[in-house]
């Protein structure tokens, strides 16, 4: 089969041809159809500090994708062959605490599939059972295979209640733009977001933002005026950027509630007092709530979210470096690779 390989210790990836995975008895294998890009594909293909450090030359990437259920195991219950899949991109141990009690996506022992073991992209794919979700064909293709990164964006969006709140989103990117959606359709007063590329700032107003600040030359408090608000309610934090999380504690309301999805580095100074004395709440978001976060973007999917616009570039497999270069780029949104 073909399949998208880390073959060397260098920038890029290699489109070859390697075995189709042997299932065991609780594995399915999934043909895939239509695959995504993740930002984490895009630091794997750059060969960047992280992914020296974390993956292994010769594994196949990929954790985004749509696709049909090609053969399972003998202990596989609920499915059958030709059924539209895509999957959970954690695999858990089942045996923590965490796990025992309900909280998967913490889990002690967590594999990521794409990053610790081999992933989808590939023509086949195989998972465990318990990771593939069947969702309502109602749901397109595409959006079904961007349903991993909406996860986040719904985990960081709905972690807080949002109904008539004022919202600040810190780094208007992919998953950032999704949250702006979400938060608009769980009924968020204002959405305002800070980014500054003006390919996805143009996006994020697109998806839905009151108002989208470059921050080097708009400032929020400007804008706060202009909405009549003191401080923001809820602070999702999407870009990683040290500058803007303090922004974005900054401009917070007394007892407001930050969602942390951007990975901060070690070094990145926090005004403490801001967050001691103001009373706020910062909850730390990894991946999705297994499996609540699916359940919840499946109804608002049903329901009239539309994240479509989200994706704005498709490619064959075969000229899966197009993909690669408009991502890196930045002027892109979701980027479908096509393996039909």
């Amino acid at each position: 089969m073909k399949a998208l390989v880390k073959s060397m210790p260098q920038k890029g990836l290699w489109l070859e041809d390697v075995p189709v995975p042997n299932i065991g008895p609780n594995d399915v294998l999934v043909k895939v159809s239509k695959s995504a890009i993740c930002g984490t594909d895009l630091h794997i293909y750059l060969w960047d500090d992280w992914a020296k450090n974390i993956i292994k030359t010769g594994q196949i990437i990929g954790h985004e994708y749509v696709g049909y259920v090609a053969k399972f195991g003998g202990e596989v219950q609920g499915l059958k062959e030709g059924d539209r899949v895509t999957g959970e991109g954690h695999i858990t141990c089942g045996r923590c605490r965490n796990c025992r009690r309900g909280r998967k996506h913490v889990c002690e022992k967590t594999i990521g599939i794409g990053v610790d073991t081999n992933g989808s992209f590939a023509e086949y794919v195989k998972i465990p059972a318990e990771n593939v979700l069947k969702i309502d064909s109602r749901i397109p293709d595409e959006v079904l295979a961007i349903m991993d990164p909406l996860g986040n964006a719904t985990h960081t969006a709905l972690s807080f209640p949002l109904i008539g709140e004022d919202v600040l989103i810190t780094g208007a990117g992919l998953i950032g733009s999704m949250a702006i959606q979400v938060a608009r359709f769980a009924g968020a007063r204002n959405i305002v977001a800070t980014e500054l590329n003006p390919f996805r700032a143009a996006l994020a107003k697109k998806m839905g933002a009151t108002k989208v600040v470059t921050p080097k030359t708009e400032s929020l408090e400007r804008v706060m005026k202009a909405l009549n608000i003191s401080g923001f309610d809820v602070g999702l934090e999407c870009s990683g950027s040290p500058v803007a999380f303090n922004e974005l504690v900054q401009h917070m309301y007394r007892s407001g509630k930050i969602s942390l999805l951007g990975i901060l580095p070690k070094s990145a100074p926090i005004d403490w007092t801001k967050i001691i004395f103001n009373g706020l709440t910062i909850k730390g978001i990894y991946g999705r709530e297994m499996f609540e976060t699916w359940y919840q973007m499946e109804q608002m999917l049903l329901s009239g979210l539309d994240v479509s616009p989200i994706i704005t570039h498709r490619f064959g497999i075969d000229d899966f470096q197009k993909g690669f270069d408009i991502m890196a780029s930045g002027n892109c949104g979701k980027v479908i690779l096509n393996w039909d």
